[in-house]
């Protein structure tokens, strides 16, 4: 795998990520937090806690082990950036909600993914492998890249809007294309091993993938009674930041096998995510 794509690509991406979240970022998202709590914090616990523990039944369930299930588990640390924010949209939910789960949820991420991770590697670690998690350099990474880039981005807008709206669309697709690009290099940096762990991992992603969505759905939809918000939910439960997964499996840790359940689940979310958004915008319209 190209050095540069992981050690400058990678980090460059995720800035983008997020600032895109904060150009699309006012005062206002946040006290909307206040103004809506029920509905924000049932889709904050969603996130982060409902998907590990659903990772963690997943990987028992499926048998994954060792580095593919420490990846998998990573994975769901990782919230949705603006892609969630984008379908929700398409999807007729709270865009507003999205926002504010995206924005609220990713400062609170640096602070939790890296003692997670560090605690999945011990737990899932096998075959007497010690694999250091660099728990400091991650928190400081992760600050760097996740929250600083926010707050620019909220300062952008709040000085130039216009700007803000017109560059939002282009940091998502940059954003895709580098994501799309360390994906193609994995696949090409395990070579003959690639069909091999795809079988092993590639049924343990679609079902976490699936089932969360699923998790989401039920629970929203039963607590809120509210169609806008439970789409909204749903979404951000099912679609993570791949590039801030990949982020730590490859650029921290610098391990292909680990960066192959992110890989597929980045790739998978968006089917998964465009047929719900169909069914959604369907299901909009006979109401």
């Amino acid at each position: 795998m190209p050095p540069a794509l992981i050690e400058i690509g990678l980090p460059v991406a995720l800035i983008f990520i997020m600032a895109g979240v904060g150009l699309s970022l006012i005062p206002d998202d946040f006290k909307r937090v206040l103004l809506q709590p029920k509905s924000f914090f049932i889709g904050a616990f969603c996130q982060l806690a409902v998907l590990p523990l659903l990772a963690i039944a997943t990987i028992a369930i499926t048998g994954l082990t060792g580095e593919l299930a420490i990846g998998l588990f990573i994975l769901s640390l990782c919230p949705g950036g603006t892609t969630s924010n984008l379908y929700s949209y398409l999807a007729k939910g709270d865009v507003g909600l999205s926002v504010s789960l995206t924005a609220v949820v990713g400062f609170i991420t640096p602070f939790t993914l890296p003692f997670l991770a560090a605690w999945a590697i011990g737990h899932y670690g096998q075959n007497g492998n010690v694999i250091e998690f660099p728990i400091l350099k991650a928190w400081l990474q992760l600050i760097v890249v996740g929250v600083l880039p926010v707050l620019i981005g909220m300062s952008i807008n709040a000085k130039w809007p216009e700007f803000a709206k017109k560059a939002s669309p282009y940091i998502s697709w940059f954003s895709i294309a580098v994501l799309l690009l360390v994906i193609v290099s994995i696949c090409f940096k395990l070579g003959s091993k690639l069909v091999d762990y795809l079988i092993m991992a590639g049924p343990a992603v679609v079902i976490l993938n699936l089932v969360s969505m699923i998790a989401g759905y039920v629970i929203a939809a039963t607590l809120l009674h509210n169609d806008t918000q439970t789409r909204t939910i749903t979404l951000e439960v099912g679609l993570q930041n791949g590039t801030l997964a990949l982020l730590v499996t490859t650029g921290l840790l610098g391990n292909e096998v680990m960066s192959i359940a992110p890989s597929i689940y980045g790739l998978f979310m968006f089917i998964s995510a465009g047929a719900f958004t169909a069914w959604a915008i369907k299901k909009h319209k006979t109401s």
